[in-house]
């Protein structure tokens, strides 16, 4: 990508980092670059640094590296509102997982989203909320949304919410739920929005860990022609949750629902507020939100991002990424309650003036052509979505896309998940005719915005198919042995890690730090490990290639195995289990349980359908595991640790190299469940 086509906020750092690209590039205090091999990968800070153009993506690329400060402090000034200019850049420590940037400064996120633009442009649409029904959707301006989220705002201040306070917003795709999280940002409060198809048991550990005091949501939800009873599911869940004090019911369907004590009306309550609420100075370093993640243990984690730094971000790698210019539609069809709805469906759009399209429906609904009959109606430019959606579309074949006119579409996206080489290849001959940037993103929850992706990049840079490439700036990958030490070279493997601090990435996890330091900084002392895999190619180009702890990626959403195992071993018939996951064709990655049953368990596909039944009640129905197993017994080392690799590779027909079972308590147990699952799957062909 040309200097020019950087984007609006890096070509305006040019002029002042003009002087410094020529100097030679030094580590900051503290900093401990990672060495490379001489023939390092391509545009790495080091290698580039002395043969790099002044502003081209290896300069930057290598002052994002070299010199943080210089680098992010300028970029930070001029896109962001400030009320108060920050003194220092950044202070990071990766050993203790002190993470500090901008320090000093003081600003208002939803300010920095609707308000700069409503006394520019007032009237430019801010929100396209393309709803479950084809062709009804509804045009949102800035000033609009402005409006609404002030009249929001005051009704939160009106019933007790205060800088601070932890709010939970259940609800689907929609602008009044954009408004609900941009009015917690502008009063201080902090929210923490829960998946709209999460359990209420899902829904009342979070608002329990976060200590919300009021939740927000709708008496019902629509998807896919389906409804969901929102309200229903709040009210089981707050049933357990002692310090909600209020209950906001919005309506997205007439139909009437029970209004207990805790609940209020809240369109009826925002009617009578004030269109005007005066925005909150809030510090650099002040929590904005709490999203909650599954991790390797059952307890899903509260990751807490906060203001200056994870808006900066989002905002830059919106608009790098995707090279989206003024004026463009931009499409992610991600739902809110994920990171990819907060970063490039509400903040990263919205803090560049963009219009950004809410996408409340499905992929299949009415029929397989709705995502690309939605990019003609609302000529998308730029369109962003899972793997997981485009291997069940592709299976639809291409006559649906090519019904539709995709002219508008300049770039693809995909997130979640690694992408397939077949699922890549469909979406760009296909949906984008050979002629669109096609961009395979990598990022996490943690990470706050796109970390790993093709663009930018120099002008005419190579794409390789199923491959996120190219580090942003300021990220510095970094493959590590089992021995904890960097692998350098090329066509090599090793654990993902990054090496220096960037202003996007979650400050800790909400009431547990130690367990924030344990999960990202102990394995590899000094650097971030983000739990995935990675390959570097003879390019030096990064290939993802999946989860290494006990974490699946069921359709692009992260979720603990031991998640999954503490919810079957609350059956009375179940004393142990263990789930793995395995490559699935649509999903990218199922789950696969085994479980043993009591002797007095009596009929076991009973048992079967009710632990399904309690996976999607505790957890969430994508969470429900595609095949059960019962067998007599676990295969498990002498000092009783379940062998989850050996279960994986019966699951995955490995089975003729097991690797080292010399720990296991007793061998035979291979041959045991291998003809239990060889049995399951006969049974399954001779249904079929």
């Amino acid at each position: 990508m040309a200097v020019h086509s950087l984007g609006r906020g890096v070509g305006r750092l040019l002029g002042s980092l003009r002087g410094r690209l020529g100097q030679p590039v030094r580590p900051p205090c503290g900093v401990s670059l990672p060495r490379r091999a001489a023939s390092g990968p391509p545009g790495s800070a080091p290698a580039a640094a002395a043969a790099a153009q002044p502003g081209s993506y290896q300069a930057l690329s290598a002052l994002a590296a070299q010199e943080p400060a210089a680098f992010w402090g300028p970029l930070a000034r001029d896109t962001l509102v400030w009320d108060t200019p920050y003194h220092t850049v950044w202070d990071c420590d990766f050993r203790s997982g002190k993470i500090g940037w901008f320090l000093g400064g003081q600003l208002n996120v939803s300010v920095n989203c609707l308000d700069q633009h409503v006394q520019k442009s007032p009237e430019s649409v801010a929100l396209i909320w393309e709803r479950d029904e084809p062709g009804t959707e509804v045009r949102i301006t800035y000033r609009e949304l402005l409006e609404t989220t002030c009249r929001l705002a005051n009704t939160l201040k009106r019933y007790g919410v205060h800088r601070g306070d932890r709010v939970a917003i259940y609800m689907p795709v929609s602008p009044l739920a954009v408004a609900a999280m941009l009015a917690c940002a502008r009063i201080g409060a902090v929210h923490t929005v829960v998946f709209a198809g999460f359990s209420a048991e899902s829904l009342a550990g979070r608002i329990k860990d976060a200590k919300c005091k009021v939740v927000i949501t709708f008496n019902q939800g629509l998807r896919g022609g389906r409804v969901v009873e929102l309200k229903k599911i709040v009210d089981q869940a707050v049933k357990h949750c002692p310090t909600v004090q209020h209950v906001l019911v919005a309506h997205r369907t007439d139909s009437k629902v029970h209004m207990g004590d805790l609940d209020v009306p809240l369109e009826q309550e925002m009617a009578k507020e004030d269109p005007v609420c005066a925005p909150e100075s809030m510090g650099s370093e002040d929590m904005l939100f709490m999203l909650y993640t599954s991790g390797s243990t059952g307890m899903p984690k509260g990751i807490v991002h906060t203001q200056a730094g994870y808006l900066l971000y989002a905002a830059l790698t919106h608009k790098l990424v995707f090279d989206h210019q003024p004026g463009d539609i931009f499409g992610c069809v991600a739902d809110i309650g994920w990171i990819t709805g907060h970063s490039y469906v509400v903040y990263g759009p919205l803090c560049n003036g963009a219009t950004s399209v809410l996408f409340e429906s499905t992929p299949v609904y009415p029929n397989a052509g709705r995502y690309w009959e939605t990019v003609e109606r609302l000529k998308i430019n730029q369109f962003y979505g899972a793997p997981t959606a485009i291997r069940l579309l592709l299976k639809y074949g291409d006559a649906w896309v090519k019904k539709y006119d995709r002219s508008s579409l300049r770039s693809l996206g995909s997130v979640g998940e690694p992408i397939n080489y077949e699922a890549w290849e469909w979406l760009h001959r296909v949906v984008g005719d050979s002629r669109c940037t096609l961009v395979d993103t990598w990022w996490q929850t943690e990470t706050g915005g796109i970390c790993i992706a093709p663009r930018p990049s120099e002008e005419g840079a190579e794409i390789l198919p199923g491959m996120a490439m190219r580090p942003f700036f300021g990220i510095i990958p970094v493959l590590m042995d089992e021995k904890g030490s960097a692998i350098e070279g090329s066509n090599v493997s090793g654990a993902l890690c990054i090496s220096q601090a960037w202003p996007g990435m979650a400050r800790t996890i909400y009431g547990n730090h130690q367990r924030f330091v344990d999960a990202y900084f102990k394995a590899y002392p000094g650097y971030y490990f983000t739990g995935d895999g990675a390959y570097r190619t003879e390019g030096g180009y990064y290939q993802i290639t999946g989860r290494m702890d006990d974490v699946i990626n069921i359709s692009g959403h992260r979720l603990g195995t031991a998640e999954i195992e503490d919810a079957m071993a609350d059956h009375p018939a179940v004393p142990e289990s263990a789930v793995i996951g395995y490559p699935h064709d649509i999903k990218g990655e199922a789950a696969f349980a085994f479980i043993v049953l009591k002797d007095s368990a009596g009929d076991s596909d009973m048992v079967v359908q009710e632990i399904k039944s309690m996976v999607a009640t505790k957890i969430a129905k994508y969470a429900v595991p595609e095949e059960i197993l019962v067998v007599r017994r676990l295969p498990k080392t002498r000092s009783g640790k379940v062998m989850r690799r050996l279960l994986r590779k019966i699951v995955t027909g490995e089975v003729h190299d097991l690797g080292d079972t010399s720990t296991l308590e007793d061998p035979s147990i291979i041959m045991e469940i291998l003809r239990a699952y060889q049995k399951c799957k006969d049974k399954q062909a001779a249904t079929k």
